[in-house]
């Protein structure tokens, strides 16, 4: 059997420090991870909304309060961001499925567009709307 020396390796690639340095596509993955379960919590939030409208107007007024103060609106901007970023890169993932963009260079131009992309997709959803 080979000796692989494992008491001098790392135990994970995971290990920020001197062992790992975090790339764009690694990060920009996580984000899309971060951002999917975000979306989740905003979906809560709209069925709170529908279910208060439906329940009493006590619970109606308190829930429909804190949509539209100024912590709702942060809240949907934010989840506007979100939900920019998760669909743009499921749209990397599915190029990448394709095989294109799949060099180092390109990929990176990839998770930094999705930063930059989905911010200009939330400000133009926030001027719209």
């Amino acid at each position: 059997m080979a000796d692989v020396n494992r008491g001098n390796r790392p135990l994970s690639p995971f290990m920020l420090g001197p062992y790992y340095r975090p790339q764009m596509t690694s990060m920009s993955s996580i984000m899309v991870r971060i951002t999917g379960i975000a979306s989740f919590g905003v979906v809560f939030l709209i069925v709170c909304w529908l279910l208060a409208a439906a329940s009493s107007e006590a619970a109606f007024t308190w829930v429909n309060w804190l949509l539209t103060s100024w912590i709702g609106d942060l809240l949907m901007l934010l989840a506007s961001w979100a939900i920019w970023y998760h669909v743009l890169g499921r749209l990397r993932h599915v190029i990448w499925d394709f095989g294109y963009c799949l060099d180092v260079e390109t990929s990176e131009t990839l998770g930094k567009g999705m930063f930059i992309g989905a911010t200009v997709l939330m400000l133009i959803t926030a001027i719209v709307v």
